[in-house]
């Protein structure tokens, strides 16, 4: 068993050298691919730290930390990790209720559950969130991004921003007309330089360009243009000593939910980026082994001052376009980010702000999930639903709560047709077929009456089942149940048909299981339900059933 665990969470850098040669070209070609996502990761990380009200150089301490131990330990060949706009929000709110510190042990945290969840293989569960929750919720955390940004965007001078969207959106309304027309035109040029390189230079990464551009203008001009060293003064070069919060009951009761939101968060990021990677590349991940490496991540990102992590759909998309061969490319970007940090830190500072913020919000708009939401408005209403009351709660009360409704909304709905598909029908209420089971080709003894169920019989179909069994105006002497057609069952199912066992006996009347499959056996020879019905009286075809029918009614029981 410990032998299947550690193969299950080998990282898929120890499984790539297993299988592949691998070459000193191959080894240049990482490193150079590490350069690229470098270029792009440096000016995200900072990006994404002060959108979440925290210093940049926080956010390059989680891109060299968590980036390292992302690539070395996970399960995705390509996989580039770091901060990534989804924990903005997130992270925003955790660090304005508990203080950083809070943020520090709700993310050790997530790291802790992340790991639980790679060791009872959760990785393969995360595919059963629902489609339009994770659009819902991501067009949610895109819409936050783009007004947590407006600040800069415009230039205004505020000093304390409201957490929630509406008091965000008044206090806009009542200070807009303070804006700061060099910083909108510094943003405004910022976000048409990304979309002109995107289109003209794909191979260029739009959002370095910028932040070179604009802080050689911003510093040749003298504009008057906030920049990240007028904000935050300088940046370090050197990561910081390893650190651990205080713990106590209280405060990790007071966080827990956050850690398991930001745990949530980043096993959907991650797996989904890695899933990309594997389209783009035919490769195939190793989802627990991800999930592991991105617990162990997020331990030392927090540990060494950094924030939450995942996987990074942009950068590691950016890393298979740049020739990455291997796991190395990944942890090659984390070295190069530290040595940014450590020869260029006197640079970094002028970079201005509202450059970061046209970055931002074209990560915004990506996010934003257009072409998805158009797809899901002709999907059925159901999913539409999901999806508008999972992008409301997100934006109007918080991210943990709309994911819980989000996906507590799904699965009613589904139970809901799960429950419509399921279908209790009479024999005379059979349509002609060419079945030579079908119980229209069959003699049906008078006294008899014989119905039929058509899919799982679990709790959403039990009350349904007894009541249409059990409140007719005649009972008949025997009652034939098919369940050939049943998949499954669960307790509630199991406990229907007791319930029609019992009531029938009660009224004389005997109870016959038909086309019983072994799944569904098993749970009754395990509920002693066999017992109780009588073994003779549960049967595998319908012949054996009817003749076992005409038995009882002739009274030869």
């Amino acid at each position: 068993m410990i032998k299947n665990i550690f193969y299950m969470l080998e990282p898929k850098l120890v499984t790539f050298f297993k299988k592949y040669s691998y070459s000193k070209s191959d080894f240049f070609k990482d490193v150079l691919a590490g350069l690229s996502v470098s270029i792009v990761a440096l000016p995200l990380a900072m990006a994404i730290a002060i959108a979440s009200n925290l210093p940049p150089e926080r956010g390059i301490f989680t891109a060299i930390v968590a980036g390292f131990f992302i690539s070395l330990l996970g399960g995705s060949r390509f996989q580039i990790g770091g901060p990534t706009a989804a924990f903005i929000v997130t992270v925003a709110m955790v660090n304005m209720r508990h203080g950083y510190d809070g943020l520090v042990l709700a993310t050790l945290m997530a790291g802790v559950i992340l790991i639980i969840m790679a060791f009872v293989r959760a990785g393969e569960l995360i595919k059963f969130i629902p489609y339009p929750v994770i659009v819902g919720f991501t067009s949610g955390i895109a819409l936050l991004i783009l007004f947590s940004q407006l600040k800069d965007f415009f230039g205004l001078s505020i000093t304390n921003m409201p957490p929630d969207f509406i008091n965000k959106l008044i206090l806009y309304g009542q200070n807009l007309h303070l804006f700061n027309p060099y910083a909108v035109g510094v943003s405004v040029v910022s976000i048409a330089i990304i979309f002109f390189m995107q289109t003209k230079y794909p191979s260029i990464p739009g959002p370095i360009v910028v932040v070179v551009l604009s802080a050689l203008v911003v510093y040749l001009f003298h504009l008057p243009v906030e920049t990240i060293g007028s904000r935050f003064g300088g940046i370090p070069s050197m990561l910081p000593s390893p650190s651990f919060p205080v713990l106590s009951f209280e405060k990790i009761r007071a966080v827990f939910p956050d850690a398991v939101t930001i745990a949530v968060l980043a096993a959907i990021e991650s797996l989904l980026s890695a899933v990309v990677a594997d389209g783009m590349t035919e490769t195939k991940h190793k989802s627990n082994t991800e999930l592991f490496g991105q617990g162990v991540a997020n331990i030392f990102s927090v540990i060494f001052g950094g924030l939450p992590a995942t996987g990074a759909i942009a950068r590691t998309a950016t890393n298979i376009k740049a020739g990455a061969i291997s796991p190395i490319s990944g942890i090659s970007h984390a070295v190069w980010l530290l040595l940014f940090m450590i020869f260029l830190s006197s640079l970094i500072v002028k970079v201005p702000l509202a450059a970061l913020s046209g970055i931002l919000i074209v990560i915004a708009w990506n996010m934003s999930e257009i072409k998805h939401i158009k797809s899901i408005m002709k999907a059925p209403r159901s999913d539409r639903a999901v999806l508008f009351i999972t992008f409301a709660l997100t934006v109007l009360v918080d991210l943990n709560f709309a994911i819980q409704t989000g996906i507590s909304l799904a699965a009613i709905l589904f139970i809901n047709t799960m429950m419509k598909t399921t279908k209790i029908r009479a024999y005379d209420e059979e349509e002609e077929t060419d079945d030579p089971d079908a119980i229209t080709k069959k003699i049906v003894p008078e006294g008899v009456e014989v119905y039929e169920i058509q899919g799982p019989l679990f709790f959403g179909i039990a009350e349904s089942l007894v009541d249409t069994l059990t409140t007719m105006e005649v009972t008949p002497k025997v009652f034939i149940l098919r369940l050939r057609l049943v998949p499954m069952v669960d307790a509630a199912g199991l406990h229907a048909i007791e319930t029609v066992h019992d009531r029938l006996q009660h009224k004389g009347s005997t109870l016959i299981l038909s086309g019983v499959n072994k799944s569904v056996n098993k749970y009754i020879q395990k509920t002693k339900l066999n017992h109780m019905i009588g073994e003779h009286n549960i049967c595998d075809h319908i012949d054996k059933a009817l003749a076992r029918a005409t038995k009882i009614i002739n009274g030869l029981n």
